[in-house]
């Protein structure tokens, strides 16, 4: 006879790789039933974009099928949920939003504002629901790279309130200060206005529920990326640079910014861009034109993993240009490494929500 029992001492044969325990004692298995043969139940997972879920999943099968009946008649669900507790947001727009992913850069022109694009479309790819702010209000770009630049946002209500609804292309809800700034014309904003117009962004825009919410930051350390962290507070954060001694000298700064004590947003993640460059002619051939391996190198001596290299390829400034986020084709050559990317961002935040709720519920217990 099949028993719940039975299938629960089976699942817990079963371990989440990135968290290194059974999924029964992490409480993933939801809603068993046991009907003869039938068997029925979901797993709950840290993060909709889990790379391992088929794995997972077949893993769950394997073990039914090995430790309690071959004859089993097994149906999953695999479902998502975020572990972490709510921040104090239950009033604003970004209510229903889980992970808040910050994409930084010391330095301009390292390719931050495609790797946020790319990242955005890839876990939508992977099964999340995703949401993009252009919060680089000086230099917008979203708006171009999304082939929207002729769009703007419509309108919505939030709690009875009126407030933006945002522009959806490549099934990524989007924002940008792009939209309201006529093309060519400079965005002359100072500090205070800055970070008012950055707040807008976030709080007059009617997200819905979202998995994940990518911020695409302007470069450097200003007062964007001060207001971010201490108005919205991301999950996380990751920083792009190419392999150049100066480009890696910003990216030292940028992660010294998230680390101050007073901002203190985990920095989950080193993305080296335009990493080597390959001609179509020579396949085999790889040409380090901005050096090699100095985001690895800043990787090892700030303990950050390196959660991707990119290669530069000329079509990905073409799509950009052409308002195709690559990542979309899975045939481009650089879709694999944006996938990879994106696999990495989710696994790396499955695990913080998972370290943040030991901390919460420790805290919890202590009190």
């Amino acid at each position: 006879m099949i028993t719940t029992e039975k299938v629960l001492d089976a699942l817990k044969n079963v371990d989440d790789p990135d968290l290194k325990k059974d999924i029964v004692s992490l409480g993933m298995v939801k809603d068993l039933k046991v009907e003869g043969k039938k068997i029925t139940f979901s797993v709950e997972l840290t993060t909709p974009a889990c790379p391992l879920k088929d794995a997972i999943k077949n893993a769950c099968l394997n073990a039914i099928k090995y430790y309690v009946s071959a004859d089993a008649e097994v149906e999953i669900c695999m479902t998502a949920r975020k572990i972490t507790a709510p921040m104090d947001k239950n009033q604003t727009t970004l209510r229903d939003v889980k992970n808040i992913i910050a994409v930084a850069s010391g330095k301009g022109g390292v390719g931050k504002s495609t790797i946020a694009a790319n990242l955005a479309v890839a876990l939508h790819k992977l099964g999340a629901k995703v949401g993009l702010v252009d919060a680089d209000i000086y230099g917008p770009s979203q708006h171009i790279i999304f082939g929207v630049q002729d769009e703007g946002p419509g309108s919505a209500e939030f709690e009875g309130q009126k407030k933006m609804a945002p522009v959806e292309s490549y099934g990524v809800k989007i924002n940008s200060i792009g939209f309201m700034a006529p093309s060519g014309q400079a965005v002359a904003l100072r500090g205070p206005m800055a970070s008012k117009a950055l707040s807008q962004l976030f709080f007059d825009t009617a997200w819905g529920e979202l998995d994940y919410l990518v911020v695409d930051l302007p470069p450097g350390t200003g007062d964007i990326h001060i207001s971010l962290c201490t108005q919205i507070r991301p999950d996380a954060a990751i920083v792009v640079s190419t392999p150049q001694t100066l480009a890696i000298s910003d990216a030292l700064k940028g992660i010294s910014l998230f680390q101050i004590p007073s901002i203190n947003i985990p920095v989950i993640g080193l993305v080296e861009n335009m990493a080597w460059f390959t001609p179509e002619e020579l396949p085999d051939h790889r040409y380090y034109i901005f050096g090699k391996g100095g985001v690895e190198k800043l990787s090892q001596s700030t303990g950050i993993p390196l959660l991707a290299q990119i290669p530069l390829i000329q079509s990905v400034r073409e799509c950009s240009d052409e308002g195709r986020p690559p990542v979309f084709n899975e045939k481009h050559p650089a879709a694999i490494h944006y996938l990879n990317l994106a696999s990495e961002v989710a696994r790396r935040l499955s695990i913080l929500n998972f370290e943040n709720a030991g901390k919460e519920n420790t805290l919890h217990h202590e009190s």
